[in-house]
């Protein structure tokens, strides 16, 4: 044993130890919760057993072997992103001559000095690439995620799930943090609860009636800069046309951003800043002055003359907005943000006309966060809203969160002493250890950790010795004790605290499914219809539709594709999505839960049934009965109107519409449309209802998030 090894071995005991060497794990990103959970891997020797020590894998079944790659000791890291400055002050494995290289690939350089025995694989991709499909999930012993995106987790959850791997989840906001076991059918997956909706803002709002600071701050961001130095900005992901904005408005404010275009071919000249600033600031503002009945129950706003404002800066106006520049902790005065726009404005015209044709607002690019937060700034005067520095408006334009170095690091630490606990609970007889010691003990029962029902004590008490001298037997938990850890910053006396882990939610659109694979021939001929009929001898569904990312492909209404071949729909391209078996029938007259088909290309054609012939990994399937809804209302089924669910009265509910389940969902909203159409026809005199709640066009490209 290496000098190395021995205080973890100590702590953890040696068959622990021997266990987290052989060990094969997934981390998903190596940004800044990343590096610390790689670094922590690294050095407790995960993954760190020579591969000539190995043995052959263990084959309990031929049918294992056939669905599972061969696990090998190992960390692999998939990240798509490259190393930006921003990054060195809390990635400590990334220095200044790593900046533009990919982040994974640097990671396993720098992490490798610090224990040369462990075997990384470093992958610079997406882990939505088809190549991470199922299997590659199976071949894992744990998943780490360190990811800064919803997506990219539910779609990590997802696959886990799947695969059947326990998956830790993790995140910070500033010095708070939390760590989460996720495991297929004990406890609850990241989408049992909702998650916050993105906010996105009216575009009559942010164009004629700000109120906040945000509001200007997207105006410059998203409607200026662009119109300036970038392609017109119409579709905004931050500005979105929503049905309460008047047309006739909609329709002045585009005429605005014509005009601007015209501006915009006087740069270079030595009048184009005094033109811009006219144009927004004063015509503009006139504008929507003159419409009075918008300002009777508010402040009108008071625009800015260019001539009127520059006469008071002595000095030459664009060498005095580069010295204040520099100056982004304390606000600007006005005259100080005039002097920053003509500064900023001059020096982004100099790249224009150097040969930058568009160039688009990064937080890092001083000169266009110069412009944005001047510009910003300049627009909150005038309508009356408190003044902000340039390092706030970097944080809302951003969208940046805090981080905070420490708090990754103790996120990270806690991410492996739950992989510890998770590694330790797996079963032993399979790596053939020793016997548990003081400070490893193994699990020999399977008694759950979840939270107790609330309304029986009983079942929460651990079980007893039935001799009255004995002792109590010691209780083990699932997942070897894992719970749900949190890094709160706001007590001093405890900043760590925990919480048992909360069972599945039997209503979550992604975990409660049942989860299989559909074996397909790799020069398979079948088509669609030899798939239905494979479901309906294999499940049991007299009715059911079948859906994919795409849409609806089949349901008893819609046989149109039954003679399509299923190359179209299933092939090696879409190995990382799920095909989606939906029943028909409601839960009270005996309908099923969904089931999750993800497509295995099958090269041996000893694993299917008969020749070519399409298969399903289990062979049978175990269908639970849909969960009934619980609460007021809840015989009331939800409707979708284009997508948007409406709730029983009436009212639109933005978590349903919004969430990941998609598919299932999907399959049902589209044949009830196909039903109302249908009844449209026959009566010929219904009208289509309209929910009176404001549905809000959200985007997720460029968003800004508001905590």
């Amino acid at each position: 044993m290496q000098r190395r090894d021995r205080g973890v071995a100590q702590s953890l005991g040696l068959p622990l130890t021997k266990r987290v060497k052989e060990s094969r794990v997934l981390l998903v990103g190596a940004g800044g919760i990343g590096c610390e959970v790689l670094k922590n891997l690294v050095c407790c020797g995960f993954g760190s057993l020579p591969l000539a020590a190995q043995k052959p894998p263990p084959t309990d079944t031929e049918t294992e072997a056939k669905v599972q790659q061969e696990k090998k000791p190992e960390i692999v890291v998939v990240d798509l992103d490259t190393i930006d400055l921003s990054n060195l002050n809390r990635q400590f494995l990334f220095r200044k001559q790593h900046i533009k290289k990919p982040k994974a690939v640097v990671a396993n350089e720098t992490a490798s000095a610090f224990n040369p025995r462990v075997n990384i694989d470093a992958h610079h991709a997406s882990i939505f690439d088809s190549q991470y499909n199922v299997e590659f999930f199976e071949s894992f012993d744990l998943v780490f995620n360190a990811l800064d995106n919803l997506a990219a987790r539910r779609h990590v959850n997802k696959m886990c799930l799947a695969a059947d791997v326990p998956l830790i989840e993790s995140g910070t906001t500033g010095f708070n943090g939390q760590v989460q076991t996720i495991k297929k059918g004990v406890t609850e997956c990241y989408d049992c609860n909702p998650k916050p909706v993105q906010k996105s803002f009216p575009i009559c709002t942010i164009r004629s009636t700000p109120s906040q600071p945000i509001h200007c701050i997207v105006w410059a961001k998203s409607y200026l800069f662009p119109e300036m130095f970038g392609t017109s900005e119409e579709d905004s992901a931050d500005v979105a046309v929503t049905e309460g904005d008047n047309v006739e408005e909609v329709a002045k404010l585009k005429e605005e951003a014509e005009a601007l275009k015209k501006v915009r071919d006087l740069m270079g000249k030595s009048e184009f800043a005094q033109e811009v600033f006219n144009k927004v600031f004063h015509d503009d503002i006139e504008r929507l002055r003159s419409m009075s009945e918008m300002w009777q129950s508010r402040k009108a706003p008071e625009s800015l003359d260019f001539a009127t404002l520059a006469k008071d800066i002595d000095a030459d106006i664009v060498k005095r907005g580069q010295a204040l520049a520099v100056q982004d902790q304390s606000p600007w005065s006005l005259h100080d943000n005039l002097a920053v726009f003509c500064y900023s404005l001059d020096a982004l015209s100099s790249r224009a006309q150097a040969g930058e044709k568009v160039i688009e607002f990064d937080k890092d690019d001083k000169d266009t966060l110069d412009f944005v937060a001047s510009a910003a700034n300049l627009r909150s005067y005038i309508f009356g809203i408190p003044l902000h520095s340039e390092w706030d408006i970097k944080q809302m334009a951003g969208n940046i969160i805090p981080a905070i170095a420490t708090s990754n690091a103790l996120t990270a630490s806690l991410c492996v002493m739950e992989a510890f606990k998770i590694i330790r609970s797996q079963p032993a007889q399979q790596q053939g250890l020793a016997k548990p010691t003081t400070n490893n003990h193994l699990p020999t029962e399977t008694q759950s950790s979840l939270a107790p029902p609330p309304t029986s004590s009983s079942t929460a008490a651990p079980p007893s010795s039935s001799s009255g001298g004995a002792k109590p037997s010691e209780p083990t938990f699932a997942l070897g004790g894992s719970k749900m850890v949190f890094l709160n910053s706001r007590s001093t006396e405890r900043m760590i605290t925990t919480q048992h882990l909360m069972p599945p939610n039997p209503t979550c659109p992604v975990c409660s499914p049942v989860y299989a694979k559909l074996l397909v021939p790799a020069d398979t001929k079948a088509t669609l219809h030899e798939l239905v009929l494979l479901l309906k001898e294999k499940t049991g569904f007299e009715d059911f539709s079948l859906t994919t990312s795409a849409g609806v492909i089949y349901d008893p209404d819609l046989e149109d594709n039954l003679s399509k071949p299923l190359g179209e729909y299933v092939n090696e391209a879409t190995g990382n999505e799920f095909l989606t078996v939906s029943d028909e029938r409601s839960g009270e007259e005996g309908g099923k839960v969904d089931i999750l088909l993800s497509s295995v290309v099958v090269r041996d054609s000893s694993q299917l049934v008969g020749e070519g012939k399409l298969g399903l990994w289990p062979e049978e399937l175990h269908l639970p009965p849909k969960p009934k809804k619980a609460g007021p209302g809840a015989e009331e089924e939800e409707t979708r109107v284009d997508g948007v669910v409406v709730d029983g009265d009436g009212k639109v509910d933005l978590e349903a519409t919004n969430s990941s389940s998609g598919a299932a969902a999907a399959a049902a909203a589209q044949k009830r449309k196909r039903e109302a159409e249908e009844e449209v026809e026959e009566a010929q005199k219904q009208k289509k209802m309209k929910g009176d709640g404001d549905v809000l066009v959200v985007q997720d490209d460029e968003a800004i998030l508001i905590d």
